[in-house]
């Protein structure tokens, strides 16, 4: 019995390894051309044209890889998506794509738990967001840390699947509670198609205020809540 328990989770820790290993090579072949691809606009926008709605299914896709491989930076997608389809049709293909792959990581960290989540999250970055784990409040908690833009979002989309967040519950933060954070961006990439230079600025400026507003709340919030639970800790 014991033999095969070890069997077990020897198949499994060869499994979470493979898997990382993909992850990473995806990250490097895939990723960094698909970013620099995006980061090009006028190329990315006569690519779509050219492809109809087969452009549209990819970039979905696209938006899927990102989330589950972290590392992909999200932001060049989001502003890509603004030039090439335009705020409002580009926002709802992020929306669509983010809650997709938000889900798949729900259920990867739900399959194989935490230490699935450190292969790709530093242990530091998840014991910041320890307070989340230990609150009954989790799935408010973390609504509304989506909702503030400049949060690290990525380190959440792994994390919550630890917390007591049911599916339902999360298809809905993963969905709606991205939308603000989104929007900046594809508003500003919708400016930059349009050849509106000045009003992109003006965007991407208000933006990067609004995001190191956000950033300074979360983690705010998390030492209130850290300090919280550690004088009922001392009370305890």
């Amino acid at each position: 019995m014991a033999m095969a328990e070890k069997q077990k989770k020897w198949v499994a820790a060869a499994g979470v390894a493979a898997f990382l290993l993909l992850s990473a090579a995806v990250g490097w072949f895939v990723g960094r051309p698909l970013v620099r691809f995006v980061s090009e606009p006028e190329r990315f926008r006569a690519w779509v044209d050219a492809h109809g709605v087969w452009g549209r299914l990819a970039f979905v896709g696209m938006v899927i890889l990102q989330v589950f491989v972290a590392v992909i930076p999200g932001e060049p997608l989001e502003i890509g998506a603004g030039y090439a389809f335009g705020a409002v049709e580009g926002t709802l293909l992020c929306v669509a794509g983010m809650t997709l792959g938000g889900l798949l990581v729900f259920g990867f960290v739900r399959r194989f738990g935490v230490r699935a989540v450190e292969l790709f999250i530093p242990r530091e970055k998840i014991e910041s967001i320890r307070f989340l784990r230990a609150s009954k409040r989790a799935a408010l908690l973390t609504a509304i840390v989506f909702l503030l833009p400049g949060t690290p979002k990525d380190v959440l989309s792994y994390c919550a699947g630890l917390t007591s967040i049911r599916l339902p519950q999360w298809l809905l933060i993963t969905s709606l509670c991205r939308v603000p954070s989104i929007v900046t961006s594809t508003l500003g990439g919708d400016a930059l198609g349009a050849g509106q230079l000045i009003r992109a600025l003006w965007i991407f400026a208000a933006t990067i205020c609004i995001s190191l507003a956000g950033l300074a709340l979360y983690r705010r919030l998390c030492r209130a809540k850290e300090e919280t639970n550690h004088g009922n800790h001392s009370g305890s």
